[in-house]
């Protein structure tokens, strides 16, 4: 990451495109910021995988996790939570022995515990996607103009704390607030590329064709409240 944020928040890489300043630095960051990050998911494996490793990230660089995703992968039975789900204490130590991840007791076996709320929750909503996209905001909520200044302000949002509140009712840890608008930003229910990012445009260009499991409107519903 760039020790001085330009004002704009934009940086250009040496292919000449603009990017957001944190999606410019390294080829492991530029490929995630141009091919992922805000494009919407709606497949249930990657939807848990990365609410996990938000969960994994905290104290830690997304960079860091990002270098060890396939890891974490091969770890974590591809981020089948229906594996994971029958996870046990060999499997806690197991994991606790794996160099390649992050050996971090709580983390592991906060996994495995909302694999197994993740198959509650898949049971009644029909999917992990049907539910989390509930909790996408309504765009006349989002500011007009994604610009650096507008997002600094937005580590979390009313719909990231009410998602965050009713994960924690449902038995979820990890998932406060914060990790939960970080996941909604990754996860395209949000698009927080900036204005003049290369990707802007591509990713609400995907955003205005894509089908929300469901078929929800997002401008039809209230605001959750946290």
């Amino acid at each position: 990451m760039p020790s001085e944020i330009p004002p704009d928040g934009l940086l250009a890489g040496d292919d000449g495109r603009a990017r957001c300043f944190w999606g410019a630095d390294s080829p492991d960051y530029r490929a995630y910021h141009d091919h992922e990050w805000g494009h919407p998911v709606t497949d249930d494996f990657r939807l848990f995988e990365k609410i996990c490793l938000e969960g994994f990230q905290s104290g830690l660089s997304w960079l860091t996790i990002l270098r060890k995703r396939e890891n974490f992968r091969a770890a974590f039975a591809g981020f089948d939570f229906e594996k994971i789900a029958r996870f046990g204490d060999r499997d806690v130590a197991r994991l606790l022995g794996d160099a390649g991840i992050v050996r971090h007791r709580g983390k592991i076996e906060s996994t495995v515990n909302n694999a197994r709320r993740a198959r509650e929750l898949r049971d009644e909503c029909g999917s992990l996607a049907a539910y989390f996209w509930r909790f996408e905001p309504d765009p006349a909520s989002r500011p007009k103009s994604m610009t650096w200044a507008a997002l600094r302000e937005m580590s979390q949002s009313p719909e990231s704390r009410a998602l965050s509140k009713d994960l924690k009712k449902r038995g979820w840890s990890f998932v406060g607030p914060t990790t939960a608008y970080a996941f909604m930003q990754a996860m395209g229910l949000v698009n927080d590329h900036l204005e003049g990012c290369a990707a802007r445009a591509a990713v609400e260009k995907k955003r205005k064709v894509f089908r929300r499991p469901g078929g929800s409107d997002p401008s039809a519903r209230k605001t959750p409240r946290p």
